[in-house]
């Protein structure tokens, strides 16, 4: 969740810019939960919690989502490998790689 604490300095806003979109992210295991992101032209808001009507939603464990946020595992090989369940908007998911991809 520090990943998330600190999202300003990972989020493209250019990138980002006449984007509205929410993403869901259910994290299981130790230190999991559920957090959902909140995009609208530009700008980014984290809450706690589910959202009713996300546009894609993330199922993975904060293990392995905390391996895919330092490099460890591509978010592409851990949907493959069903180390982490993408539903909703392919599309944007694909969108969301570009606006906030993982820290370098």
């Amino acid at each position: 969740q520090e990943f998330f604490a600190d999202i300003d300095s990972n989020f493209k806003k250019d990138k980002a810019a006449g984007v509205s979109a929410v993403y869901q992210f259910v994290f299981s295991g130790p230190g999991g939960g559920d957090i959902h992101l909140v995009i609208t032209d530009g700008e980014v808001e984290v809450v706690e919690g589910k959202h009713a009507k996300p546009n894609t939603t993330y199922s993975v464990s904060a293990e392995n989502y905390l391996k895919i946020i330092n490099g460890q595992l591509s978010g592409r090989r851990a949907a493959l490998t069903r180390k982490m369940k993408v539903s909703g908007s392919i599309p944007f998911a694909l969108k969301m790689e570009k606006f906030l991809p993982p820290p370098k």
